[in-house]
């Protein structure tokens, strides 16, 4: 069971490497064609995917309704890399959000 576990760990570390060089990509001068076929986008993309493929794997042992709540670690994540790599605010409003979902996931793991 623990491999399972490790791979919805690494899917959900290919996933926010993902959004990363998706926002990555998104940046920058161009339409959307230029933008989806910058390399940060495509990588991107590609690494999504990956991500995608590893929860499946993650899925044959884990249940459903611990797997896809426990992802909810990304948003937390998702929220500090907009706020200090990319410049994002972080306000009141935004860090009750992060304590509720990381104290929902703890919860949910205890479960």
């Amino acid at each position: 069971m623990t491999a399972y576990w490790l791979t919805l760990t690494a899917a959900i570390i290919t996933s926010m490497v993902g959004q990363i060089l998706l926002k990555s990509g998104a940046t920058g001068e161009g339409g959307f064609l230029a933008q989806l076929f910058r390399p940060h986008t495509i990588i991107g993309l590609g690494l999504y995917g990956g991500a995608a493929l590893l929860y499946i794997v993650a899925l044959r042992k884990i249940p459903m309704s611990v797997a896809l709540p426990f992802t909810a670690v990304s948003y937390v994540v998702a929220v500090l890399i907009g706020h200090f790599f990319f410049g994002e605010g972080l306000g009141t409003q935004k860090i009750v959000a992060i304590a509720l979902i990381s104290l929902g996931v703890v919860v949910l793991a205890g479960a």
